[in-house]
């Protein structure tokens, strides 16, 4: 079961680095997002969707 959750936590995760590199933002706040989702792998995806992906 946990390398279920982790192989989902991994899938999400680069979802979301391939959005973040997708998106229009400038190259340096894509660069920390990265950091941000690389470092908090679960807290990471949910902060770049509620405060990175609209407001940034």
């Amino acid at each position: 079961m946990g390398r279920l959750i982790s192989l989902l936590i991994l899938i999400i995760d680069i979802v979301i680095i391939l959005d973040i590199l997708r998106s229009n933002k400038e190259t340096e706040k894509k660069i920390l997002w990265i950091i941000v989702v690389i470092l908090l792998p679960i807290l990471g995806p949910i902060l770049y969707y509620l405060i990175g992906k609209n407001k940034l």
